[in-house]
């Protein structure tokens, strides 16, 4: 796991030096790439019971190089899924708790003092690891919220004129309760868009429940999970991922989607051209996954939801009409589809 002390010394010497990750992959063709996926995915199923659709979303993410917003009631295992996946893949994991006294130092880090050596020290803060957990993100300011676009984007933090790159693999993973407003500040949309897609994990079914209290009725499986890939696995899932074919009229398709989002009169903002790309590059990602080395329709198409809904801002009458982002973006689909085929 990541040290404080280590990383004192690391950039004292040079703010622009990066953490040393394993490079070394077994990931040699999109066939390795599954067959490793699928092993992670299942490796956090031994903690995180029937749940594998919400998992391959978060892997699809990670593959993109993407961040994701778990939105969803307390106790379903959002915390649990982060760091089962860091474990997965032998990968440092820090947890925030946001709450209203959290500063942005405390993410970005600070520089400090030394009297031993009479200059300033960076003190890295809480983002300087492979797997960040912001959890209840929306419980803490506006301010501190906002520390997080730079790294979220540029995979780096700047303090006091100095920049610092994170490690690599880095994902971000944010936890909001979607029922308690009390005490909360909104995700600006700035923000919102930061996030690659949006998951939510759900209540688990009574058979699935029941295998959950019988597999942590002893000790807790957590402490027994063990790696099955490396940081190099992901870097080089990451590459392959990117490698993926897509047809120029699955363009067009994508683009035709985002298009009607922001033509239907019940949007007050729609779909933005990052939510363009993140949705290609999902699509790419899933592909992947689903072991082919092309992207087909369907991929944009399951991908659409969880990429596009948390960026689509509605108009306070669609809420009378009772019309959601899911709806909008449905029909978006369906009107980009017909469009396609002529």
């Amino acid at each position: 796991m990541y040290e404080r002390e280590q990383a004192h010394e690391t950039y004292d010497q040079n703010p622009e030096t990066k953490f040393e990750t394993k490079i070394e992959s077994k990931v040699a063709n999109n066939a390795h790439a599954v067959l490793c996926m699928q092993n992670i995915i299942g490796n956090v199923e031994k903690i995180i019971v029937g749940k594998r659709y919400a998992i391959a979303l978060v892997m699809t993410t990670l593959a993109c190089r993407g961040h994701v917003l778990i939105e969803d009631v307390p106790g379903v295992g959002k915390t649990s899924l982060v760091a089962a996946l860091a474990r997965s893949v032998n990968g440092t994991f820090k947890r925030i708790q946001f709450t209203p006294d959290i500063m942005p130092s405390d993410i970005t880090g600070y520089s400090a003092f030394s009297p031993k050596t009479g200059e300033f020290e960076y003190r890295p803060g809480a983002v300087m690891s492979q797997f960040v957990l912001a959890d209840e993100i929306n419980r803490t300011s506006p301010k501190t919220q906002s520390s997080l676009l730079e790294v979220m984007e540029e995979n780096q933090v700047t303090v006091d004129g100095l920049t610092y790159q994170v490690p690599s693999p880095f994902i971000v993973l944010a936890t909001q309760n979607p029922v308690e407003y009390l005490g909360t500040y909104a995700l600006p949309e700035a923000q919102l868009d930061r996030f690659f897609m949006k998951v939510s994990l759900g209540y688990p079914s009574d058979r699935e429940e029941s295998k959950m209290l019988d597999r942590f009725k002893g000790r807790n499986p957590m402490a027994e999970l063990r790696p099955v890939a490396e940081g190099g696995d992901i870097i080089q899932i990451q590459k392959l991922a990117e490698q993926i074919h897509v047809d120029p009229s699955l363009n067009k398709f994508i683009v035709a989607i985002a298009r009607f989002t922001r033509e239907q009169p019940d949007v007050q903002l729609g779909a933005s051209p990052r939510a363009s790309l993140c949705l290609f590059k999902a699509a790419q990602a899933w592909g992947l996954y689903n072991g082919r080395d092309y992207v087909i329709p369907d991929d944009v198409i399951q991908m659409a939801p969880h990429v596009l809904e948390h960026r689509i801002l509605m108009k306070q009458e669609a809420a009378i009409k009772k019309i959601r982002a899911v709806d909008i973006i449905d029909k978006a689909v369906k009107l980009a589809t017909a469009e396609m085929r002529h």
